[in-house]
């Protein structure tokens, strides 16, 4: 027989005498301790009221002999018949309604000496009453007592009853028989035992509950078994060499062992806390917090790697807390560093890729790359690039080149470091030093002990000095190239840091640099084409604004800072002494979108020589831009065409200025509308026909003319959509702030421009800005003639001559012979070709501006006549004295203009023998 089955044998089968429901199991011992507590302190309870009863009778009883007595003793006349011949004549029947009314066991009358006058047993009349009465003879004082003797023991009051001259004339006395009292309290009894009952059945069903509940929880075990249980509990739990955690449904504690606080390092009063309290890490919280299960999982721990599982203590229970268990293996523990490092490593060049790069400017880039190497991988970092790569230049081929770069960036834990500065020039002349090795072998190149860097020191030999000195003790340098080219070098470098670089730093570094280089390289790109876009959209702005009258003009105009588009402005004088003002845009950026905005600028300036209104110039602009579209497009796939290389999109806002007349016309495609700032500072935005944007391929739609009468000293703002919408605001919030800048009065064109720049500009504009602000004229109307003609040729001579006449008061008699000739020539032949009505205007601007204007549309055209026409000649004399000329057409009929330039007060051509006027006005066109 085994020690096992001997040890069975003896103990009996587990268990056996002390499960069940007998008083050996835990339940049924609290059972029976439960309903003896409820037995003794029901009895308690019954005795205790008991007495409290019988004390609360005789209480009761004191009261009422007393009050009894004293209402009989100073009741009226009871003095008189004390003192009368026969008191219990006069007393007992009195004295026995009274008994029987107040429901006392007997009131009696005594003598001063004790003697009984009345009785409620009528043979006790005469005999003296028992007891010590001495307190009411002699003191008289009222009081109760409980009284033993004959004939009754009874609870007594004893009351002196007292005449009008104070004397003591005889004592009441009445009282409760001890034997009414008793049977009072006795009367209570069966309630009392009822209740007492009800109480002791209540406490053994509770008993009853509690014992059953805890027989399920308990099942059924007896002390001893429940003992040796919790013994082996705590033996396996602590001995264990896996960590033990058991969570509540609330998330709390509630039991850790010995190994689990060990690897968690968790302390004495962790038990009862949120789990989000202890110091774990995050992702072993949320596990925990989560409620789901888990099969070795591997978390962290400070540092120790955990292999952790976790699992519900209730299954298939909503409200479940959880039991976590963790180990922490030899070889985990042997790799956590090595792990740590790689992920640190992994994770460094992932915010590399996202740090680096974020912007496209070659400085930044640099930083950004210094930036991300301290502290992680070195103490110090510096970046030094090629000069050609700083100005967005292709970077030489040549390796000895690439000897000579600028430092572009450096970043470190200290400020205090003996690097040279960004900005200074560093070289790489001994062929030994780290960098020339890693520039010649085309890698990085790791220099463990600077100390031994005998060609490093000989490059620099203070700044080395100085260096060692400070406790720069390793060097990683590695080149940056992209696309196999060389664009400068990265140099890493540690001194608060004990270890040294080592071979395993090798292809990290290489991988970074790899990153950055082409992160710089795209920079270089994007600043040689934004600088060439630059250069390009300014040689296409005008330069210099032509010289005119009718406005005062000042402009802005600012380039994207992420790339160049195609906003434009331009100011283009016409005849008639008025001038052009037009702005534009065109949608994207680059180099396509600034030589696109050439293109339609050149475009404006040839159109506007037609002298047509602002709605169809915008029509022969919309239908040149769908052909130069349409070219484009032709022998291309709709897969193969970029996106940007056409001109849909673009906006112009196109308004002519009148200074005669303070008329001014305005069309849209697709640009926003002016701002109209009156001479009092109130701002207006006129509503306009937006129109379609420029070559959408719907000429068909027409666009429409809006007219703005323009008091002198009022201001036309045109600008693009760039001023007014940012990344932080809106359209109508730029609108607003564009309204308050526009509404101070009294300033030049030059301050407003600067004023809105400052208010609406923000640091980093994602668009461009085109701002063109003019202050109207209004020629005065001393320098304007006007004259109706007749349809007749007489009509021309005085015409001619007030004509003259009004020259000479503007003291322009040097120009009156040219101007007679022209005037004849017009009028002549708007007389005789054109028709009614036939109108004259001069205009003594910076030149002499000649209008004949008729109803007819028909235009003459200029040819040489032949030696033997009788006429023919008369554009041709025009063409001759005026500096420029041309026809205008109206809505109805034409102008047919002339200027004559007033420099030298005349302008005479070398010509033949000229008639006289006279003889002029005979000649055919």
């Amino acid at each position: 027989m085994t020690a096992r089955d001997r040890r069975r044998a003896r103990d009996g089968p587990p268990g056996r005498g002390e499960r069940g429901t007998g008083l050996r199991s835990v339940a049924g011992q609290v059972f029976a301790l439960e309903a003896l507590i409820a037995l003794l302190v029901i009895a308690a309870a019954v005795f205790v009221t008991f007495y409290q009863a019988r004390s609360d009778t005789e209480r009761d009883a004191r009261v009422r002999s007393l009050a009894v007595a004293e209402a009989f003793a100073k009741a009226p006349g009871i003095d008189d018949a004390l003192t009368s011949a026969d008191p219990t004549a006069e007393l007992q029947d009195r004295a026995e309604a009274t008994r029987r009314a107040t429901g006392v066991d007997f009131i009696a009358v005594l003598s001063p000496e004790g003697v009984r006058y009345t009785d409620s047993e009528p043979d006790l009349i005469g005999l003296k009453a028992t007891g010590d009465l001495t307190r009411a003879v002699v003191d008289g004082e009222s009081f109760t007592e409980l009284f033993t003797g004959a004939p009754n023991d009874a609870v007594r009051a004893v009351v002196p009853v007292v005449d009008d001259r104070g004397r003591i004339v005889g004592m009441v006395t009445s009282g409760v028989e001890v034997e009414s009292i008793t049977q009072a309290v006795e009367g209570r009894l069966p309630l009392l035992a009822g209740a007492a009952g009800g109480a002791l059945v209540l406490a053994v069903g509770g008993a009853a509950l509690v014992s059953r509940r805890l027989r399920r929880q308990t099942h059924g075990l007896g002390p001893a078994e429940m003992t040796r249980m919790k013994e082996h509990h705590e033996a396996v739990l602590h001995a264990v060499r896996e960590g033990v955690l058991i969570v509540g449904s609330d998330r709390r504690l509630l039991l850790a062992n010995d190994e689990a606080r060990r690897l968690l390092g968790l302390t004495a009063d962790a038990e009862r806390r949120h789990v989000s309290e202890l110091g774990l890490d995050p992702r072993t919280v949320e596990l925990l917090v989560s409620g789901r299960s888990a099969t070795d999982e591997v978390h962290r721990a400070g540092d120790r790697l955990l292999a952790v599982s976790v699992r519900p203590t209730v299954p298939d229970g909503s409200e479940s807390g959880s039991v976590m268990t963790m180990r922490d293996t030899t070889e985990l523990a042997a790799v956590t560093g090595r792990a740590a490092v790689a992920r640190g490593r992994l994770q460094l060049l992932y915010e590399a890729g996202v740090r680096i790069g974020t912007t496209l400017e070659v400085v930044r880039t640099a930083e950004e790359l210094a930036e991300v190497a301290v502290p992680r991988f070195a103490d110090f970092a510096t970046v030094e690039l090629l000069e050609p790569v700083l100005r967005g230049e292709e970077p030489p081929g040549s390796a000895a080149a690439a000897t000579e770069m600028r430092r572009t960036a450096l970043s470190g834990l200290r400020p205090d470091q003996p690097l040279q500065p960004v900005g200074d020039i560093v070289r790489f002349d001994v062929p030994s030093t780290p960098m020339a090795r890693a520039l010649g072998a085309g890698h990085a190149v790791v220099q463990a002990e600077l100390a031994s860097a005998e060609g490093w020191r000989a490059q620099d030999p203070e700044g080395a000095a100085q260096a060692l000195a400070f406790g720069m003790h390793s060097l990683l340098t590695v080149p940056l190239r992209a696309r196999g080219v060389v664009l400068g070098m990265a140099n890493f470098w540690r001194a608060d840091t004990p270890e040294p670089f080592g071979e395993e730093d090798l292809s990290f570094a290489e991988e970074l640099a790899a990153r950055a280089a082409v992160a710089i390289d795209n920079a270089r790109r994007f600043t040689r084409e934004h600088a060439m876009a630059v250069t390009l959209q300014r040689s296409l702005l005008p330069r210099v604004l032509p010289d005119q009258n009718a406005v005062d003009v000042a402009y802005r105009y600012l380039p994207a800072k992420a790339g160049v588009g195609g906003d434009w402005f331009d100011v283009i004088p016409l005849p008639g002494a008025r001038v052009a003002l037009v702005v534009g845009d065109v949608v994207g950026h680059g180099l396509h979108a600034a030589a696109t905005m050439g293109r339609l600028r050149t475009a404006v300036h040839n159109f506007s020589t037609l002298d047509v209104p602002p709605d169809e110039l915008l029509g022969h602009l919309d239908e040149l831009t769908g052909r130069i579209d349409e070219r484009e497009s032709e022998g291309l796939d709709v897969e193969s065409r970029r996106p940007e290389e056409g001109i849909t999109g673009a906006t112009c806002l196109y308004a002519i200025y009148d200074p005669a007349s303070g008329l001014c016309t305005v069309a849209s495609a697709g640009h926003p509308g002016p701002a109209l700032v009156g001479p009092d500072g109130r701002v207006e935005f006129p509503e306009l026909s937006p129109g379609l944007p420029l070559g959408l391929g719907l000429g068909d739609v027409p666009f429409e003319v809006t007219e703005l009468w323009l008091p002198e000293g009022s201001k036309l703002v045109l600008f693009t959509d760039g001023l007014l919408e940012d990344r932080e605001r809106d359209l109508d919030t730029g609108l607003g702030l564009l309204r308050s800048t526009l509404a101070r009065p009294d300033r030049s064109p030059e301050q407003v421009c600067a004023d809105v720049l400052a208010t609406l500009l923000s640091p980093s504009p994602r668009d461009d800005i085109a701002l063109l602000v003019a202050r109207t004229r209004l020629l005065e109307r001393e320098r304007i003639a006007e004259w109706e003609v007749a349809r007749d040729p007489s009509a021309v001579s005085p015409v001619r001559n007030a004509a003259a006449a009004k020259l000479a008061e503007w003291g322009l008699e040097g120009l009156a012979f040219s101007a007679e000739l022209v005037l004849s020539e017009l009028i002549t032949n708007a007389v005789r070709y054109g028709a009614d009505p036939v109108r004259v205007r001069l205009l003594h601007d910076r030149t002499l501006i000649c209008e004949v204007s008729d109803g007819s549309s028909t235009s003459p055209h200029l040819r040489h006549a032949a030696t033997t026409d009788e006429g023919g000649r008369g554009l041709y004399l025009v063409a001759q004295y005026a500096e420029r000329w041309g026809t205008r057409y109206a809505r109805r009929g034409k102008t047919i203009w002339a200027e004559l330039r007033m420099a030298g007060n005349a302008m005479e051509p070398v010509a033949a023998d000229v008639p006289d006027l006279d003889a002029l006005e005979d000649l055919a066109w």
